[in-house]
């Protein structure tokens, strides 16, 4: 071994460096980069030394203590190792309403590979989200610092859904290729399913669906029935489902109280190959614009 050969694995040896390491995956920090999780190190990478093919990791320098909100975090979702649609937002949820919100704001920090742009925004007093300003790439690894405690999750294939009111049909394309066409039949006056994005949420094999809780009972020409195979699209009640009773409407014209009804078949194939998170776009229809927030019209504002 040359004399500058030992020198430089003397210097790595004494300097605790690591090498031959590939550089971190591109990532982003907003609005007070960590969360309430004490000091956070961050890699510095510097060119190869002499005679080396890779770049050095050197030692971490550590970083200003973050801020924490005024009150725990209860919840965050998308859960640990989770694999989500593109365009699900981050939803941290706190144990108590908060007052100060730019500081909570601070006290979390979301991380991304590759780098993604987007925002901060409230539902309520107590639940904080984020989201990208523009659906997320399929395929990207989130990192979430809230309330003490990391949590990552990934997205999956870009899934996109799309029902076109002027053809009842609904096509869902998987990263830009079409992958199904659906009939369907969407809400009738004046039920009309409102135009704009949605995204996929809670599901369930048979979810009871009962009008009364919106207002319309079963005498004035409303329902309390259980259907198959529900994939959630509003906290008012949208649902695509599966509708065996309006068959022989799908693809033709509208018939239900809002909901997205498919064939048996479609639904099942719809609940199975779909994720929490995938976007659900309406176009073309007489209802007004989905723009109240609701809980999932997220990508309305």
């Amino acid at each position: 071994m040359s004399r500058r050969t030992r020198s430089i694995a003397t210097l790595v040896a004494t300097a605790g460096l690591v090498v031959g390491l590939s550089p971190v995956a591109s990532a982003q920090s907003v609005s007070g980069s960590a969360g309430a999780i004490g000091m956070e190190t961050t890699p510095i990478w510097t060119p190869a030394l002499p005679g080396l093919t890779a770049p050095v990791l050197t030692l971490p320098v550590a970083s200003p203590r973050k801020p924490t909100a005024e009150t725990g975090v209860a919840a965050v979702y998308p859960t640990r190792d989770e694999t989500v649609g593109v365009a699900q937002p981050i939803m941290v949820t706190f144990d108590q309403p908060i007052t100060d919100r730019a500081r909570a704001e601070a006290s979390v920090s979301v991380r991304t590979a590759p780098a993604v742009a987007g925002r901060f925004y409230w539902v309520g007093d107590s639940e904080l989200r984020w989201r990208p300003h523009e659906f997320w790439p399929a395929n990207t690894s989130v990192t979430v610092w809230a309330g003490g405690g990391e949590h990552t999750f990934r997205t999956g294939d870009a899934v996109v859904s799309t029902y076109d009111d002027a053809t009842h049909l609904v096509t869902v394309t998987r990263n830009g290729k079409t992958e199904r066409t659906m009939r369907a039949s969407a809400g009738r006056a004046p039920y009309f399913t409102y135009n704009g994005v949605y995204y996929n949420g809670w599901r369930a094999r048979e979810v009871r669906m009962d009008s009364s809780t919106w207002g319309l009972s079963r005498g004035a020409g409303g329902y309390d029935t259980v259907v198959n195979d529900g994939v959630r699209l509003s906290y008012d009640g949208i649902f695509i489902h599966s509708a065996p009773w309006s068959v022989a409407d799908q693809g033709v014209r509208n018939v239900s109280h809002g909901c997205i009804n498919l064939s048996p078949e479609d639904a099942a194939w719809y609940y199975e190959n779909t994720r929490n998170g995938d976007p659900f776009i309406v176009i073309n229809g007489p209802g007004r614009q989905f723009g109240a927030f609701d809980g999932q019209g997220d990508w309305n504002h």
